[in-house]
């Protein structure tokens, strides 16, 4: 049987670069939170050991994809039981894929959670989801948050979460049309690196900006415009690294009034920003569907 499971993507609604550790990995402090927006995983489980992806993604090897790695990284933490029904740990994987590569939405980093979360369930392996977060984490900074799916204030590499609830406002979120590696910006000299640690409450109430914006407005003349346009609207900045930028509004009628009256280079969608991911709902579903077949 196939099952359907969305892969949510991510703002970081303020980003602040804290310091760099001696392995040259940054500390932040940031600020996630989901859309109602982002790719779909089909996942058909199989009755051997083979873990296929069905649509590869352009540029992007099979042995760097996300998605086949945390496969195969459940699967390996699965088989390490020798339980007599865990050898048929396989999966078939479709991948529908909305989020752009290198957009700062975390596309990578949602594919390989839901990958976790649902395979954990699917093969009823029964990781809790403090495993899955761990193991996830080196795939990805950003891959235990999906994988715990509440918005959540990060420091440390992204690793040390606190729960929050931050006000679910409508985003209208535009694409320059290029990919931004996320190594290239933290690697800049001019990053800013040295910004205080603050307490939550002090940041909550103080306005929210990104760090490496300033770097990427200035390596990357189109998200230098797209700000610059979008500012004229509403209050817009960088997601992560980049390269999307998203633009703040109160309800959704009025992100979309300013899509429809986009320049034609500007690419974009609406959605609204969300506290719960939608990975934690389609799980929900699931285990209610299950338990009622029994």
């Amino acid at each position: 049987m196939k099952y359907v499971w969305p892969c949510p993507a991510k703002l970081n609604l303020f980003l602040y670069v804290t310091g760099q550790r001696s392995d040259g990995y940054h500390q932040l402090q940031t600020l996630f939170q989901f859309l109602n927006y982002g790719d779909k995983l089909t996942i058909t489980p199989r009755k051997d050991q083979k873990i296929r992806l069905l649509t590869p993604i352009t540029d992007v090897d099979q042995e760097k994809n996300l998605i086949i790695r945390a496969a195969c990284l459940l699967q390996k933490k699965w088989l390490q039981k020798k339980l007599p029904g865990n050898a048929h740990a396989g999966a078939n994987i479709s991948v529908e894929k909305k989020l752009p590569i290198g957009g700062g939405l975390g596309g990578g980093s949602s594919n390989a959670a839901t990958v976790l979360v649902a395979l954990n369930h699917l093969w009823r392996c029964g990781f809790t989801g403090e495993q899955l977060a761990r193991w996830g984490l080196t795939l990805g900074a950003d891959v235990p948050v999906f994988i715990h799916g509440q918005a959540a204030f990060a420091e440390g590499i992204g690793e040390k979460l606190q729960p929050v609830t931050p006000a679910e406002k409508w985003y209208l979120v535009a694409h320059p049309g290029i990919s931004i590696a996320t190594s290239a910006i933290f690697s800049a000299s001019e990053l800013t690196r040295n910004t205080p640690a603050r307490s939550l409450a002090t940041l909550l109430n103080t306005p929210f900006t990104n760090d490496c914006e300033p770097i990427v407005r200035k390596q990357f003349h189109k998200v230098e415009q797209l700000i610059s346009w979008l500012l004229e609207y509403a209050p817009s900045r960088l997601t992560g690294t980049g390269a999307c930028v998203f633009a703040e509004f109160d309800t959704e009628s009025s992100a979309r009034k300013v899509l429809n009256i986009a320049p034609a280079w500007l690419h974009g969608f609406v959605a609204q920003g969300v506290n719960v991911s939608p990975l934690r709902h389609a799980l929900s579903e699931y285990t209610l569907r299950l338990s009622s077949c029994r």
